[in-house]
């Protein structure tokens, strides 16, 4: 039987936020290129990034960002299934902005998840006083 001890719960909230941070590193390069003729959008892939957190803990490989030197890398690949403009160009505000948004409350989310442990950690400490 697996049991979920508090180091886990932490290490999961520490990936949801590295994640979410990593999809905004995305979005705001993409919103940087926005009038770059000829640039493709990238974002974050979500499965091959969890892929790769479960099979190797730490490798930086070409077409990934690291985020910090013990982080696992995030894939990060050109979005498909999106029509160029005429420049060339693939990146879209619209949905670069929804993207943003939606990191920032997976962030919060685990932000205040975190928060919350670490209260009752410090009940549990004071309580022993």
């Amino acid at each position: 039987m697996n049991e979920l001890t508090d180091t886990a719960v932490v290490a999961a909230l520490r990936r949801q936020m590295t994640v979410a941070v990593a999809k905004q590193v995305a979005s705001s390069g993409n919103l940087a290129n926005l009038d770059t003729p000829g640039y493709r959008a990238l974002e974050v892939s979500f499965t091959e990034t969890l892929d790769q957190q479960l099979a190797m803990p730490a490798a930086t490989h070409p077409g990934h960002i690291g985020l910090a030197g013990d982080e696992p890398a995030m894939h990060v690949a050109e979005v498909e299934g999106v029509v160029p403009r005429l420049d060339g160009n693939t990146v879209q505000m619209d949905r670069e902005l929804l993207t943003m948004g939606r990191a920032a409350g997976d962030f919060s989310a685990a932000q205040t998840a975190l928060a919350a442990k670490f209260r009752l950690v410090r009940y549990a400490i004071n309580e022993g006083k």
